[in-house]
């Protein structure tokens, strides 16, 4: 007998999504991991200061490598999506694992985060894929809370790095490599393929070229990239940007980790808020005036650190980090319209891998940046990823 799908979301079971959601937090908590326990890194293993940005850009550069692998082989769309999760959560956690083993080189270390970052390719779009295969309608809404556990998960390891202070730091990564484990295994064990899912049976090289020949597509896409000029720019620095702000304002003395926490988890809401709106204000729409608030917070960035007031400064940082991610589930929606069912996983993937390509410039950019001028003004230059998404949205027409 023949299997019916369904043809409206109703009919899938509840547990479906949040057993998605979860899974998504607790794998994505990796991400950042090695940035919740940064400062020990550099005192445990004698590292200059500097490299933050070269440990944030291996995750980056691992999943884009990641990403351009199972894009080209169509790895999500050949074999089941929580097979491909699940081997990727645990993969993930034994090379985080690795984070705590004594006497390293600051080159193994980039290693580690590198192959980190390799196999979290198949976890957050691998996860949204899954999404696609369950929730034919209502997509937007979906990919909201999935987005939302990504930003929670990224912002993770600062609040475990603040609640365990008095405890080993090798905590930090004991805990997210477990939950990475855990989270695999949910999804494997609870979240069978989708009833949407169309599988593609063979490699096809050519799914690049394809998938940009439609206009529509690759506005989507465009603005994605912009916003990704941002995002991971943003969220690498903002340690940085409540410590400049104690530097410039002795008597502020914010808790830097705490409030990195509270600065990056708020963007959770701010997507889950993002897919319901999309459903009465259009997706298109509601990602146009999302990327133009955080294009204006990067230009209004300077006058921020220059404000006598931490509270101002704190709720400024929690605002622009809802904006600055609350597009992501949309640009994500928009791409997933404007690409046949077959190559979903691949569409999204593969625009993930140029996304993350862009994220290696920007953060190296600001990187360099900090050196050469007064840090309070760097974050102007992420400014130039919304405008150019912005110009990239208002050009074409894409599927709502």
């Amino acid at each position: 007998m023949t299997k019916t799908k369904p043809s409206t979301t109703e009919q899938i079971p509840k547990r479906i999504l949040p057993l998605i959601i979860i899974s998504q937090f607790c794998c994505t908590s990796l991400w950042f991991a090695g940035n919740g326990v940064m400062d020990d890194l550099i005192q445990v293993y004698h590292l200059d200061a500097s490299v933050l940005s070269f440990l944030t850009s291996s995750v980056q550069f691992g999943f884009i490598i990641g990403t351009f692998v199972f894009a080209i082989f169509t790895i999500a769309d050949r074999y089941s999506p929580s097979k491909v999760f699940m081997i990727s959560a645990i993969l993930a956690a034994v090379f985080n694992l690795g984070l705590v083993l004594k006497g390293q080189t600051l080159t193994i270390l980039l290693i580690l985060r590198f192959l980190t970052g390799f196999f979290l390719a198949g976890i957050y779009p691998v996860g949204m894929k899954i999404a696609t295969d369950y929730y034919n309608q209502g997509l937007g809404k979906a990919l909201g809370f999935l987005v939302g556990a990504l930003v929670l998960g990224t912002a993770f390891p600062h609040l475990l790095s603040t609640v365990t202070e008095e405890l080993p730091w090798e905590t930090v990564i004991y805990t997210t490599s477990l939950l990475s484990v855990l989270g695999g295994l949910l999804i494997v064990i609870f979240v069978p393929n989708g009833p949407f899912r169309k599988s593609s049976s063979k490699i096809d090289f050519s799914i690049l070229s394809k998938l940009f020949k439609d206009k529509a597509f690759k506005a989507a896409s465009f603005g994605y990239f912009g916003h990704m000029w941002e995002l991971y720019a943003f969220w690498a620095f903002t340690p940085l940007m409540i410590k400049t702000y104690n530097t410039l304002h002795p008597e502020a003395q914010l808790n830097i980790a705490l409030i990195s926490f509270l600065v990056i988890g708020s963007g959770c809401l701010s997507c889950c808020l993002s897919g319901i709106i999309s459903k009465y204000k259009g997706t298109k729409t509601s990602a146009f005036y999302i990327l133009l608030a955080s294009g204006i917070c990067c230009l209004l960035s300077p006058l921020s650190f220059y404000i006598n007031f931490e509270v101002a400064f704190i709720v400024f940082l929690i605002f622009w980090g809802m904006v600055v991610v609350a597009d992501s589930p949309l640009f994500s929606t928009l791409i997933a319209n404007n690409t046949a069912p077959e190559t979903k996983g691949s569409a999204l993937t593969i625009v993930n891998c140029i996304g993350f390509s862009i994220t290696i410039v920007s953060i190296q950019t600001l990187g360099y940046l900090q050196t050469v001028i007064n840090p309070s003004f760097i974050y102007l230059a992420l400014a130039l990823g919304p405008i150019l998404g912005l110009i990239a949205l208002k050009n074409e027409r894409t599927k709502v």
